[in-house]
């Protein structure tokens, strides 16, 4: 299942995780305030359907009676990461790139973007004016690093916490809309840098909702994320969707994936395997092709394998020996 603020319609079902919880309330605090009971099924999911059309609605969830937290599948924490999560609608926004069919993955010249220092302002919209500049440099592609929430205005991206939000000091979903239709327009196709081997720590508060961390591994920044342990179902669903979630509704045209030899999984199915397969069925329901690029230490031809030949699946990986090596020449001078 889904999570999150989901529209149907007119429609909204307010979904979360949250296996070991007996109870769950939705709280809304505008635009009054307002609580629900949800429902709780087999699988651990609580949900609520709200018939009101609740564009803009900010809101809270609790289980213990007392403390508001954020949605773990928030798509906009208007005032940060220990706020309300805000509900969007992104049927709402009018693109105007029907005609955009991407730049072949072969073909790409990319620019990597760190949004907040890009320019004075470090928003979306600031980026636009130089769209034909970049163009004018032979540049058919830009790879934003991460926009996903994280605290704070200013950052590198790494330590988000909410995978599904737009950071709100960047110019929050409508911003990056409005700059991924410019750059369309502008003959330019659109990387997003993201990361699903760890989140930061400040308004990380996935583990008060479910098992979403193990100890049974450790990786450089705490516990790992749990996708082979008790209850990883949940956990693999809430991240193999969000690449879905990048296409669909940001018009994405490929991810760079952080770190990907950073996550444990002995599953039947690795979790590559899963967000791949995914992936694959999102182009074949969009109409389009999207591309994603490994960034992996493991320099295995599995990482760029087909998920049908036991490979993870990803169209290409960067080459990190290749990197050393370039790295290690233009320093020796």
């Amino acid at each position: 299942m889904k999570t999150g603020a989901l529209f149907h319609g007119d429609r909204v079902l307010f979904s979360v995780w949250a296996p070991e919880k007996e109870k769950m309330l939705l709280h809304v605090v505008q635009p009054s305030d307002m609580i629900f009971e949800m429902a709780k099924d087999r699988w651990g999911y609580f949900t609520i359907e709200i018939a009101d059309y609740a564009e803009g609605w900010q809101y809270f969830y609790r289980f213990d009676g007392k403390n508001d937290l954020p949605d773990p599948t928030s798509h906009f924490q208007p005032e940060g990461v220990h706020g309300p999560s805000q509900v969007i609608d992104h049927s709402s926004y009018c693109w105007h790139d029907t005609a955009w069919r991407g730049v072949p993955v072969n073909d790409m010249i990319i620019y990597e973007i760190h949004v907040g220092t890009f320019t004075p302002e470090g928003t979306f919209s600031a980026i636009i004016p130089f769209l034909d500049e970049l163009s004018g440099f032979g540049i058919n592609t830009i790879e934003l690093m991460p926009v996903a929430q994280f605290p704070g205005s200013r950052n590198w991206g790494y330590d988000s916490v909410y995978p599904y939000a737009v950071q709100n000091s960047y110019g929050g979903p409508d911003g990056l809309k409005q700059l991924v239709d410019a750059c369309h327009r502008s003959g330019i196709a659109v990387l997003l840098d993201v990361v699903y081997n760890h989140l930061g720590p400040e308004g990380n508060y996935l583990s008060s909702f479910g098992p979403y961390f193990t100890g049974k591994y450790k990786v450089p920044w705490g516990d790992a994320i749990n996708y082979d342990d008790a209850w990883s179902d949940g956990v693999r669903e809430y991240f193999s969707e969000n690449p879905g979630h990048w296409f669909a509704n940001y018009h994405i045209d490929g991810l760079r994936v952080d770190a990907i030899h950073s996550i444990y999984d002995f599953s039947a199915v690795h979790f590559w395997e899963l967000v791949n397969d995914k992936v694959n069925l999102a182009e074949q329901q969009l109409g389009r092709r999207f591309y994603m690029i490994a960034e992996s230490d493991l320099n295995s031809p599995r990482v760029v394998r087909s998920t049908e030949m036991g490979g993870f699946g990803f169209d290409c990986q960067w080459l990190d020996d290749f990197h050393h090596a370039l790295y290690a020449i233009l320093n020796s001078k």
